[in-house]
């Protein structure tokens, strides 16, 4: 490795890296002056040696595994169809461990607070309202709070066991928690997919990285959710529940019970009797006592909730209340995705738990507030503007990218339901070289790491890194045509879990991970 970063780019930048030019703003490659940061110099090494032919060729390997597999998502917002194959950009992203290990530190601690915020909330307590960390009305007016959850007892306090939190970098390159997914948040499947094409395709780039690996997934999730069984259950019957196979995130509901080695059922595959849930299965009915559930609280059970529901299980809340099944995640988790809640949870933090957030909030402007809204109002054309109840990108105004007529009517929008509405301030998310056909170019891009919970809290080792596809584009959603990119944590002590029990205390521990080998047969049995 050359002493003086800048060789490389004399040396080594050529072909379809030679004219790269970082975006304004934070570039995790490359330096301003375009000297390659310290955990990309190999990989940078390694692309320089493709050319357009062979990049196009490994792109085709992948789509190719990806079809092979039926990994594909859904884009409702395009009239020319809207299942597509999964799309990857061959770039990696690389989190160095130390790096890691601050992000994984601050969403165990944030993960670890929301879940005592529910704990509190739906015992009927509701402590951090009573001393005014939150207002009360913001909590009861939020379109996730549910009733019906109030005083439902889960095991260890655990409502989430599986958030997703989307994270960005700023133009300085620091870590900010954009949004918080807490009921079903989707996309772990197409993590261990993107490495399991890399590896197949390009198992070269992986010599000089020791990357942690993320086949390990189903175990982690599965160990989860043999913790989250009722009282006296040494080995628990733990199912998947989905809407079924037109859900456009089907895909990834076969793949996870694959992965932890269990069933796959919809809601007509289970009955309750005498407040037991039970399977159907062709030796008769089996007691279940964990639901993995990636259905919305509303068609859970049409006796409790929507009475029209074809894919909940009737009496499933009885069954809940009794204690005799746990449904992960809990009901109720809505209320803390509600975009008007997280503005708070930073005082949440300093309230459970005594502790400054380690990674903190976009800077965000509650448009109940007078002097918020009228102060953002009048600089709507610099900031984003976003429904509070919204997800997958859908209601999101960027106001520099927004017409005047747009503005207006987003104006009016807030002037007439300012509940319904958070602004933040927009940030100019970081870049990485994806390839746009010819050469390699800055796409904007971030992060949705994953974190379970049942008697311990841990973070899963890495992420969904998803990409814009078009210059400059901040919209990186899957559901509105952005791609991805594999994650790569490199290997150290990267792992950060806290207890979930009674202390609220996130000291985290760490364990040494295994080293993830290159070679192409290790991701081959995920089919």
């Amino acid at each position: 490795m050359p002493s003086d970063p800048s060789d490389l780019v004399d040396d080594s930048l050529h072909g379809l890296l030679d004219n790269y030019e970082p975006n304004r703003g934070y570039d995790e490659a490359f330096a301003p002056d375009r000297a390659p940061r310290d955990v990309y110099h190999k990989i940078i090494e390694r692309f320089a040696e493709l050319d357009t032919g062979e990049v196009e060729r490994l792109e085709k390997l992948v789509a190719n595994e990806f079809r092979r597999q039926g990994i594909t998502f859904t884009v409702y917002s395009d009239d020319q169809g809207t299942e597509r194959i999964w799309p990857m950009d061959l770039f990696p992203r690389i989190i160095a461990a130390a790096e890691w290990e601050h992000l994984a530190r601050g969403l165990s601690q944030r993960v670890v607070a929301l879940n005592l915020f529910l704990a509190d909330l739906y015992s009927g307590k509701a402590e951090a309202i009573a001393d005014g960390v939150i207002p009360r009305w913001v909590v009861l007016t939020s379109k996730g709070f549910e009733r019906n959850a109030m005083g439902i007892a889960v095991p260890h306090g655990a409502h989430c066991n599986v958030a997703g939190i989307d994270v960005v970098r700023n133009a300085e390159g620091r870590y900010l928690v954009l949004e918080d997914n807490l009921r079903n948040p989707s996309g772990i499947s197409y993590v261990v997919e993107n490495r399991a094409a890399m590896a197949k395709a390009c198992s070269w780039l992986f010599y000089d990285h020791p990357v942690e690996p993320t086949d390990q997934y189903g175990q982690m999730l599965r160990c989860t959710l043999d913790s989250m069984a009722p009282a006296g259950k040494d080995k628990p019957h733990v199912v998947v529940l989905t809407p079924g196979i037109y859900n456009s995130a089907y895909f990834e509901h076969a793949f996870l019970a694959r992965a932890m080695g269990v069933e796959l059922v919809e809601g007509r595959d289970l009955v309750v009797d005498g407040h037991t849930v039970y399977s159907r299965t062709i030796e008769g009915l089996v007691p279940v006592d964990v639901i993995y559930r990636r259905i919305d609280d509303g068609f859970l059970d049409p006796v409790a909730f929507r009475p029209d529901s074809t894919l909940g299980v009737p009496g499933l809340l009885g069954a809940l209340r009794a204690g005799t099944v746990t449904v992960c995640n809990a009901i109720g988790n809505g209320v803390v995705d509600d975009k008007a809640v997280f503005a708070y949870v930073p005082e949440l933090i300093r309230y459970y738990l005594g502790e400054e957030p380690i990674v903190d909030n976009v800077e965000t402007y509650m448009m109940w507030d007078p002097d918020q809204r009228r102060d953002a109002l009048q600089r709507l054309d610099q900031l984003v503007v976003k429904p509070v109840s919204e997800s997958g990108g859908y209601g999101v105004l960027i106001g520099p990218q927004a017409s005047e007529q747009e503005l207006q009517q987003a104006r009016a929008a807030i002037e007439a339901d300012p509940r319904n509405w958070i602004v933040q301030e927009l940030v100019q998310l970081s870049t990485l070289p994806s390839f746009g056909g010819e050469v390699f170019e800055p796409r904007h891009l971030d992060l949705r790491p994953f974190v379970l919970t049942g008697e311990r809290t841990e973070v899963f080792p890495g992420g969904l890194t998803r990409v814009a596809m078009r210059r400059g584009s901040l919209i990186v959603n899957s559901s509105q045509g952005g791609g991805s990119k594999d994650t790569w944590v490199l290997s150290g002590q990267s792992q950060a879990s806290t207890d979930s029990g009674p202390s609220t205390e996130a000291e985290s521990e760490r364990a040494e991970p295994e080293r993830a080998e290159p070679q192409e047969s290790d991701l081959e049995g995920l089919e």
